[in-house]
């Protein structure tokens, strides 16, 4: 088991830092998505072929490499598909597809995918899916669908005859969702669907974005509590703040821990990662969730003010907590897991 991060994967994480550092600071989150930001993203870096296979012209990077980029992206809040993208490539690593594959680690194709089902006749699909995570900037959407022989995985062009996209109003101002209503839209079968794996893999995606909302909103108000006076004295010199504070790198140090263990058991030990996957969601959901809450409240009067950054923490953290179900339900299948 590997917790510590490589040379390599230490260069990796300060390259994407110092990128969205210049390319995508804060100010710049609240506009939303920039298409040119992204693409420098994949021209420049190339991360949204990390893990696509060098064969059809990625990088072949694993699921933990992928975990360190998320964490940067997560931690700058970055608006935009890559996400999406990210997901949509760990179910194409499952069901090859040359073409989606190459388009995606070129930088060409943004991309998104549903867990929901659709119906599929062999060329066309059918069904309405009420969210669907950047749905209105994806290029192609992959899915599952049920044919008469049984289930597949298509992927369907979002700006085909057929396919309608409805923006909706969303919490997470810095990422954008949408309704998308398919009525006879083309598609294309790319294959059978996995019996299992994809699932635990954006599992441990998501918790990698939520560690870097963790790491980047504990780091603010650490900050912040070093300059911030009341009383004649700074905030930070207060035993209250002190322990929350504490507590909150606590929760930050455990999380740190799940994720690097789960992005290793998706590459190298796949029977241990439904546990980790399972895992991963309970804890750092909630725990992301918590120290964005804390981040801001210490922040005081200011940090509820729509002019400081606390609140787009806050929010990316509650969206991300139910991103793929709530903790509960994470709990649940861990204690399923563990036959608790």
């Amino acid at each position: 088991m590997k917790l510590v991060l490589s040379q390599e994967q230490q260069q990796l994480r300060e390259s994407v830092r110092s990128f969205l550092r210049a390319a995508s600071p804060l100010p710049k989150v609240r506009h939303g998505y920039d298409p040119q930001v992204y693409a420098r993203l994949n021209g420049e870096l190339g991360l949204s072929g990390l893990i696509v296979p060098e064969e059809y012209g990625g990088a072949g990077a694993g699921m933990a490499e992928l975990a360190v980029a998320l964490e940067e992206t997560g931690a700058a809040l970055l608006p935009g598909p890559f996400l999406a993208t990210a997901f949509a490539a760990i179910a194409l690593t499952r069901t090859p597809d040359k073409e989606l594959l190459s388009g995606i680690a070129e930088g060409r194709v943004a991309a998104t995918l549903t867990e929901h089902e659709l119906a599929c006749d062999g060329t066309t699909v059918r069904g309405t899916l009420t969210q669907v995570l950047s749905g209105m900037e994806a290029d192609v959407l992959v899915a599952p669908a049920s044919t008469g022989d049984g289930m597949v995985m298509v992927a369907v062009e979002l700006g085909a005859p057929g396919v309608s996209r409805t923006p909706l109003e969303t919490l997470d101002v810095t990422r954008g969702q949408a309704r998308v209503v398919l009525e006879g839209a083309p598609c294309r079968v790319l294959g059978p669907q996995p019996e299992s794996g994809i699932g635990d893999r954006l599992c441990v995606a998501v918790a990698a974005e939520q560690l870097g909302v963790m790491r980047a909103a504990l780091d603010a108000i650490v900050a912040y509590a070093k300059i911030r006076v009341a009383f004649g004295r700074y905030i930070g010199s207060y035993q209250g703040v002190k322990h929350k504070l504490a507590d909150m790198h606590c929760k930050l140090e455990q999380a740190e821990s799940i994720v690097r263990y789960a992005a290793w058991a998706a590459d190298e030990a796949p029977d241990e990662l439904p546990g980790a996957a399972a895992l991963a969601q309970a804890y750092v959901g909630r725990a992301c969730f918590e120290v964005a809450r804390d981040h801001l409240l210490l922040h005081g009067g200011i940090g509820y003010t729509w002019e400081h950054d606390a609140h787009l923490f806050y929010k990316r953290a509650k969206a991300d907590e139910v991103l793929l179900g709530p903790p509960r339900l994470h709990r649940a299948r861990l204690a399923q897991l563990l036959e608790l």
